[in-house]
């Protein structure tokens, strides 16, 4: 771009964004060929475009603008009519367009391009006759006819233009009183005259400069913090108020520049539609975009990270998606299907829904394919609920397309996507229900240059955690401690709010001797769809960070997202809270969120078990897999419905099963005054499971089996030296559905 006329620099520039709005009105004025006002708009964007390349010399893009102006023309003027043929070929124009355009900002000149089948195209759909198109109303008649104003005043504000008032009628009518500014807008909007105001209050900017000026707001955040610290630490009234307006101006112009960086979400979604047109004309469905939040705003950083992602998305949900229209009909389904795209702020980040109304995701057929390909094995796949089938899709190489197209079915892209998203510290999740559709749930944070954090210690050393995985923070004290922090097989967790959360020592990750406190600090983190519990040495406050990439020597390090200068000038390193929740083992590090690798191995199939006691003293297991929480209820909380025993739990009505009734086990003692309860899950109903005890959590090689059962239906085996029967918990929740008569959702 150096070598370019700063003249050719600006009509680049102008173009491209033209063009990108060129695909948006396109696609919506194929919705609504009569909008005179999208007509219009892309008329004077070709023309402009026409217009400047003649001026500058690029004849080749003059002669392609000119034919499709043509052609717009006619349509403008009603002698044609819009029809997809049409909007095909204007399409086509304007990827030509942008070509051209490239090959003048790559070389300053045009590149030899062969646009003569385009220009027969553009050329042959003017010999088109249309119906002849009803005339357009008049202002004033409009007016008149909506009894918006009387015929003697619309003639007064006649005679006035003819005498000399260069007013518009609208505006010499609102000054006579007659009516005001909003009825006079909705009279134009019907009658097509409507204009995109020209955007006098804004001026461009180079990205680069932006950029650089981030940089230097970042800087000055690092001082104004030292400044603040050092000024706290001195008893000078003045220094303080001093330091005080600094901070304020300080964080006012980091928040005026921030918002230069940020954008509406819709630069990105405005191509989509045209990616949807092009798509589901080649498929052969017709499909229509919904959009809502178009306005949501995100840095810019942000933004370009997402686009790909973004895109992909769309493509795979027209693609494997949505059906075709004879198997949509078929279900009942209307022809035409949806596609929505919504976007909202929530909790400092910024959601991201694409939805469709399509065929679903099949868990069965993904389980098959993922044992098919190699991905698990069969006694694997069968323990997978049925999120963690859902979110295999993520895995490379998957792919359930019967055959391979220019759209998808390589086994590519969507694990592209999860990685470009998590990698801007954004999560992806998919919930989907077949016959009904398959939503796609994104959470990506507003900026990543400077974040609010909470600063924590560890060994003498200061780290960052961004508060984006901040949930609480809980403080023990010795008596606290010994109460409320258990083992289950070695692993400590903290019963907290009658929950249990697994805990990680920061200590113990980076490899530092453990040290012994009066208090025990816990930062509860999110992580994925996760929560647990860091243990720090001692949490010290929040404040606002730069963040900084990291050096070669620590980029390898999985634990650190990044690093940051604190106010004393030292430097912090800033946790990354998915790799700590790996590196402990609450994460798995390759496949789908949860899913843990549980192939076959050659001495009998491994698996995690929850170990629980019956009242005898017996040993039972259930795959953890199917468990979703472990509770404890007061005995005076359990109620009946009929010979039910059931209990109230998170807004629902929690049905209990007894394992002692299951297995037989009696005891001749006394009622415990609460209830250990496992909450597992099957599908979408939750059961509760009542046991005596909750023993440990394994990961177990179940070499010595038996078919010997008491109630169980998967039979016995030696789990930690000791016989244990297995319990089937989806024929479990089966037999309970049954015995209610409900219907599995």
């Amino acid at each position: 771009m150096d070598d370019i006329d700063e003249i050719i620099q600006e009509f680049l520039v102008e173009s491209h964004e033209n063009l990108d709005q060129l695909d948006a009105d396109l696609v919506a004025l194929e919705q609504d060929p009569g909008s005179r006002h999208l007509l219009a708009s892309v008329f004077r964007t070709i023309h402009t475009i026409k217009g400047t390349s003649g001026f500058l010399g690029f004849g080749q893009l003059e002669s392609v603008t000119h034919v499709g102006e043509s052609l717009l023309s006619m349509l403008r003027d009603g002698v044609l009519v819009l029809d997809p043929e049409m909007t095909s070929a204007l399409l086509r124009l304007v990827d030509a367009v942008r070509e051209l355009l490239a090959g003048i900002e790559a070389t300053g000149a045009e590149l030899p391009g062969d646009h003569v089948e385009l220009l027969a195209t553009l050329t042959q759909l003017q010999t088109r006759k249309a119906p002849e198109a009803p005339p357009v109303a008049l202002l004033g008649e409009l007016l008149v006819e909506r009894h918006l104003a009387e015929p003697h005043d619309v003639t007064l504000a006649l005679v006035a233009q003819d005498t000399g008032d260069d007013r518009r009628l609208g505006e010499i009518l609102v000054d006579h009183g007659v009516l005001d500014s909003t009825d006079v807008s909705d009279a134009l909007e019907t009658q097509g005259e409507g204009r995109r105001s020209a955007a006098d209050s804004t001026i461009r900017v180079d990205v680069g400069l932006l950029d650089s000026l981030m940089n230097l707001v970042g800087e000055l955040v690092l001082t104004r913090n030292q400044i603040v610290q050092k000024a706290s630490a001195r008893q000078d009234t003045d220094l303080l108020r001093t330091t005080h307006r600094l901070n304020l101006i300080a964080g006012e112009l980091q928040e005026g520049v921030m918002k230069t960086r940020m954008q509406p979400i819709d630069t990105v979604w405005s191509k989509l539609p045209r990616v949807v047109r092009d798509l589901s004309t080649n498929l052969g469905k017709p499909i229509r975009v919904r959009m809502e939040g178009r306005e949501t705003e995100l840095d810019k950083t942000i933004l370009e990270a997402v686009k790909d992602p973004l895109t992909h998305l769309v493509r795979n949900s027209v693609d494997h998606g949505i059906e075709p229209t004879d198997v949509r009909l078929a279900a009942g389904k209307p022809a035409e299907g949806t596609l929505l795209l919504r976007a909202f702020h929530e909790g400092g980040q910024v959601n991201i829904v694409i939805s469709d109304d399509g065929a679903g995701i099949d868990p069965v057929r993904i389980r098959t394919k993922a044992v098919e390909r190699g991905l698990l094995s069969e006694s694997a796949a069968e323990r997978l609920s049925e999120r963690e089938t859902l979110n295999l899709i993520f895995v490379a190489g998957f792919s359930t397309a019967q055959t391979v197209t220019n759209v998808s079915g390589r086994g590519v892209g969507m694990d592209v996507v999860k990685t470009n998203i998590e990698r801007i510290g954004g999560l992806i999740d998919v919930t989907s229900t077949v016959g009904v559709g398959t939503t796609f749930r994104i959470k990506i944070p507003l900026t990543l240059a400077i974040i609010p954090a909470l600063v924590i210690a560890a060994a003498g050393q200061q780290y960052a955690i961004p508060q984006v995985n901040l949930l609480e923070l809980v403080r023990l004290g010795p008596d606290d401690d010994t109460r409320r922090i258990e083992r289950i097989h070695g692993t400590p967790v903290l019963r907290l709010r009658e929950k249990l959360l697994p805990l990680v020592s920061l200590r113990e990750q980076l490899q530092l001797p453990a040290e012994q406190s009066d208090a025990t600090y816990i930062v509860v983190l999110q992580a994925g769809e996760r929560q647990f519990g860091l243990v720090v040495d001692d949490i010290n406050d929040t404040e606002e960070i730069v963040v900084k990439p990291l050096g070669k020597q620590l980029r390898g390090v999985a634990l650190f997202a990044g690093a940051t200068i604190m106010g004393d000038g030292g430097v912090a390193l800033i946790l990354d809270a998915v790799a700590l929740a790996q590196r402990a083992g609450i994460l798995a590090h390759d496949g789908p969120d949860g899913v843990l690798d549980t192939s076959e191995s050659t001495d009998g199939d491994r698996t995690t078990l929850l170990l629980v006691s019956l009242s005898d003293g017996r040993q039972v297991a259930l795959p953890l897999t199917h468990v979703d929480r472990l509770e404890e209820f007061a005995a005076s909380v359990v109620e009946r419905v009929g010979s039910q025993e059931v209990v109230q739990y998170r807004d629902q009505i929690l049905p209990l099963v007894r394992l002692d009734s299951v297995y037989g086990a009696y005891s001749d003692g006394e009622p415990p005054a609460s209830t250990q309860v496992v909450v597992c899950t099957h599908g979408a109903q939750l059961v509760g499971f009542v046991v005596h005890a909750i023993v440990d959590i394994v990961d177990a090689t179940l070499s010595v089996a038996s078919s010997i059962d008491t109630g169980g239906r998967l039979g016995s085996a030696v789990v930690n030296g000791k016989v244990t029967e297995l319990v089937d918990v989806a024929h479990a929740v089966g037999g309970l559905l049954d015995v209610l008569h409900l219907t599995e959702a």
